[in-house]
């Protein structure tokens, strides 16, 4: 792509062609919020080319930053002196990336000569740093230089992987040959695991040397974390796609961007990555890295040797030569996940550490919101927001993101699996615990014992079989909670710490591993036959069966993580302070489907921390609407004050003619269109919303997308349609298809959907496209471009209000109406919140049919209610503007008719 630099207020955008308005407007808007260091809320519609606008802007000023930077190194390292220390003339930069501004005052009335000499003690402080920082960074551009002008050295990880590889080969074959010629010792006897052990510990020993032929600098892995731009999104698909976008943008070729994974993501040890489960993975993965700092003790060595079902060696893939070689190649070229995980592969190095290695150099990393919003994750990952640029895009369910990820549950299953298996821990290793050790896993016990106690069971028996006397749902302050479960006298915040650190969790699914996953021979271990079976009728369907191979049960299904690593989380959940957060006791019936839930009630605890880091912040969306939640339950919750916060909003690229929004008041028997819940099940009411959506059909070309509040609304409607023969009548016009609720079948769904669109609008006859029912907030209402004859029209039938009975709901409604103000003339916060909730869903749903310049769509939005002014309010300013209310369907659908026969006509 030609490149064509836009000036616009004396900055020049380089852009991949001329762009529109809007996206100047955007990318000046987005230079000021990151250059003044300030929160902005940006929205511009999907099709107008959001991501370029983001990149090309963002970037922009990373290079202009970047280059001021330089500039005043020069000057410092020049002249040898820094800015005062009064910060009056300390440009930003300087303090962000490697300046220690000092946090302690001077003494009043201090002599001028300690004054002076401990502010020349900073300047020659910062001066060294910064001399240090040029060195790293030449280094860094050297080898980046040698690395893409010098093919032998880009290749040299993956020859030296393969000729490691024809080594382990040879050193197999050799172990054969002596096999077969010693008789008397029973080689042939060992488990595959042994022999594969073997291996991996040559591997380990040769490793512990230096690698040769590279400096063995570690501090190269260390650098300075330069001013940085992070960008996060929700889905992998959708960070793949803004990775995709940069590099066939202007700075493609010269921006080092990392793109950060699970290790689910990026694993490639096929015998960790084979273990399915993602808390697995992650756990074996931490303890190949520990097992190559430790080393077996000698009595453990001359241990009996008993069945395991992974190597216990450390990871090849984990190699600081591989590593150093790999993260290079990272900041080399703009890669997405799939490239990075090839890339990996080729060179025998893993791509989750040698992506981690590369965030200090890079410019961009992308990377999910869990890993940027969560804050162990966060600091797991290596990420650090100090003085950073945040971009956090398709944010229109942040609030709700941010929820979830501060969420958790445990049920009485977990539980009383959790304390069997602890107990018996306990038991066996009681003589070579510490005391201390002892100390804690007792609390834990009792804990875990006061926990099912609670929710009215008993820890010694077995969780299917109990029946809860009481049930139903009670919600608890976390105080309220902590009294009445009687464990109010435990410091909760030691025992979150020693289950950090001592790794309990990790030890115990060894434990269980070893004994509780598969019944062994009896003469092995017969005190733990009882514990065994105990723990296999825990695990969920699973009956009484006998003893399976381990390579059968492995095949058959991943095993589940640790149960004690989720109650971990709750614990950790009910340490937040009392007002922020909810207890919800669930008690349905047994004790094994009965759940403890906590609720996190104030997203905008977790949400401060990032804020206050951050040199900027910038949530974006294509629909943003309403904004009100984003300012009032996140923003000002977590002290963000009005001066700091932009709010940017932008029109469509479209035409005002190519969209038509309709609110249909009535249907064509002049049925009153009331989705409420009470009324939207009655047969008059299905069989109106079947007779609109076929006249819509006979007079719309292609696709229809019709979307229902509810999974189980819309079954029911297709069942009634089905029994009155209105499916049948719909068919004539359209094939139908329905979203699938599994999200493996979506993609199949959709391209069958796109198929029959194709063929009929190329074949001709009756049939004249498809129909789409979909759900509001599923899988077909959220990323999925439905564009050109793919989405002709989007239907809307009701309008999406969560439900209000939900406990969790009533809840955050009751906080909101007590911790924000009522503004005079509107509703109370708490309602405002369950309007709001519509509102996002619906935008999302209606967002899907414009994707281009030069699409057209219909949207017909099925219920009086939307003809409302504080409901119209919350549409996209580029839909509110051009919506029609019809009181009545014949005027509708001329409408329609007219609007679809001119657009179909130019097309």
């Amino acid at each position: 792509m030609a490149d064509k630099t836009q000036e616009i207020g004396g900055i020049h955008f380089p852009f991949p062609f001329t762009p529109y308005s809007i996206q100047k407007d955007f990318m000046a808007e987005l230079y000021q919020v990151l250059e003044a260091g300030k929160i902005g809320i940006f929205e511009s519609p999907t099709g107008t080319g959001k991501s370029l606008s983001l990149i090309c802007g963002a970037l922009s000023w990373l290079r202009d930053f970047e280059q001021k930077k330089r500039q005043e190194e020069a000057r410092l390292l020049e002249t040898g002196t820094a800015p005062s220390s009064d910060g009056k003339d300390q440009p930003p930069f300087i303090s962000s990336s490697c300046q220690e501004t000092p946090d302690t005052l001077r003494p009043a009335g201090e002599p001028d000569w300690v004054t002076q000499f401990v502010q020349k003690k900073e300047e020659r402080d910062l001066v060294d740093r910064l001399k240090k920082e040029q060195i790293r960074r030449k280094k860094r551009e050297e080898r980046l230089q040698q690395l893409r002008h010098n093919t032998q050295l880009k290749y040299a990880a993956k020859r030296e992987r393969q000729e490691e590889v024809e080594t382990e080969h040879l050193l197999r074959l050799s172990r054969d040959i002596l096999a077969a010629g010693t008789e008397a010792e029973p080689l042939e006897q060992l488990a595959p695991g042994e022999e594969e052990l073997v291996l991996s510990e040559y591997e380990s020993e040769e490793e512990k040397g230096t690698a040769n032929g590279l400096d063995e600098d570690e501090d190269d892995l260390e650098e300075e974390h330069i001013t940085k731009i992070y960008y996060c999104s929700r889905t992998h698909s959708q960070l793949a796609q803004f990775v995709h976008e940069v590099q066939k943008s202007p700075f493609g070729r010269d921006t080092r961007l990392v793109s950060l994974g699970s290790r689910q993501n990026l694993c490639i040890n096929e015998d960790v990555k084979n273990l399915g489960s993602v808390q697995l993975i992650n756990d074996r993965c931490v303890e190949l890295q520990r097992s190559r700092h430790e080393s077996k003790s000698r009595a453990e060595d001359e241990e009996p040797k008993r069945r395991r079902r992974e190597p216990r060696a450390a990871c090849p893939f984990y190699n600081y030569k591989q590593l150093q070689l790999l993260q290079d190649e990272v900041l080399l070229e703009v890669k997405d996940i799939e490239q990075l995980v090839t890339l990996g592969k080729e060179a025998g190095a893993c791509p989750y550490y040698g992506s981690r290695f590369a965030i200090p150099a890079a410019q961009v990393v992308v990377l999910p919101y869990q890993m940027l919003l969560h804050t162990a994750t966060r600091q797991a990952a290596g990420i650090r927001l100090q003085g950073q640029v945040v971009i956090i895009d398709e944010a229109h369910n942040l609030i709700d993101t941010i929820t979830g990820i501060h969420s958790t549950e445990v049920s009485g299953s977990q539980l009383c699996q959790a304390h069997s298996q602890l107990l018996q821990y306990m038991e066996r290793y009681r003589k070579r615990l510490k005391a201390k050790n002892l100390m804690y896993i007792k609390q834990i016990l009792y804990l875990l014992e006061k926990f099912v106690t609670v929710l009215g069971g008993n820890i010694k028996q077995n969780p299917s079989t109990q029946s809860l006397s009481q049930t139903g749902t009670e919600l608890k302050t976390i105080n309220d909670f902590l009294f009445q479960s009687q464990i109010d006298n435990i410091n909760l915040f030691k025992v979150r710490r020693y289950c950090e650190k001592s790794m309990v969790s990790r030890k115990l699914f060894g434990f269980t591993e070893r004994y509780g996953a598969v019944l062994p021979p009896p003469r092995e271990q017969p005190r733990l036959a009882g514990f065994q079976h105990f723990l296999q009728s825990l695990q969920p369907g699973v009956t009484e069966a006998p003893a399976t191979p381990v390579e059968e049960e492995e095949a058959r299904a991943p095993r589940p993580a640790s149960p004690l690593l989720h109650i971990e989380g709750f614990l950790a959940a009910l340490t937040t302070a009392n007002q922020d957060g909810r207890v919800i006791l669930s008690r349905q019936g047994s004790l094994s489907q009965s759940s403890l839930k906590f609720l996190l009630l104030n997203p905008a605890v977790p949400f401060a921390q990032v804020v206050k880091e951050c040199r900027a912040v910038v949530i974006a969306g294509g629909t943003m609407q309403p904004v009100s939640d984003f300012r009032e339950q996140l923003l000002a919750c977590a002290g963000v004050e009005a001066e700091r916060l932009v709010e940017f909003s932008c029109g469509h690229v479209i035409p005002p003619d190519n969209i038509l929004p309709l609110v249909l008041c009535s249907g064509p028997s002049n049925q009153q269109l009331e989705f409420t819940y009470l009324k939207r099940e009655l047969p008059q009411m299905m069989d109106e919303t079947g007779r609109t959506l076929y006249n819509l059909c006979n007079v719309v070309p292609g696709g229809v997308i019709c979307f229902f509040p509810s999974y189980e609304y819309q079954r029911q409607v297709h069942a009634h349609w089905d029994k009155s023969g209105l499916l049948a009548r719909l068919a004539v016009r359209k094939k139908i298809f329905q979203e699938p609720k599994r999200a493996s079948q979506v993609e199949q769904v959709l391209a069958a959907y796109s198929r029959c669109i194709q063929c009929h609008g190329q074949a001709g006859g009756t049939v004249t496209g498809a129909l789409l029912l979909s759900v509001v907030g599923g899988k077909m209402s959220e990323g999925i471009n439905f564009s050109d004859n793919l989405g002709r029209c989007v239907v809307l039938v009701g309008m999406p209000y969560p439900n209000i009975k939900s406990p969790e709901l009533q809840e955050k409604m009751a906080y909101l109406d007590q911790t924000l103000p009522r503004t005079p003339g509107q509703p109370p916060p708490g309602k405002a919140l369950v309007e709001n909730l519509c509102m996002k869903a619906v935008n999302q749903s209606i967002g899907r049919a414009i994707r281009h310049q030069r699409d057209f769509a219909s949207i017909v939005l099925l219920d009086q209610r939307y003809a409302r002014p504080p409901v119209l309010a919350k549409l996209p300013a580029w839909i509110r503007d051009r919506v029609q209310v019809k009181a009545t369907f014949g005027s509708a659908f001329a409408a329609l008719r007219k609007f679809h026969h001119e657009k179909s006509g130019l097309s």
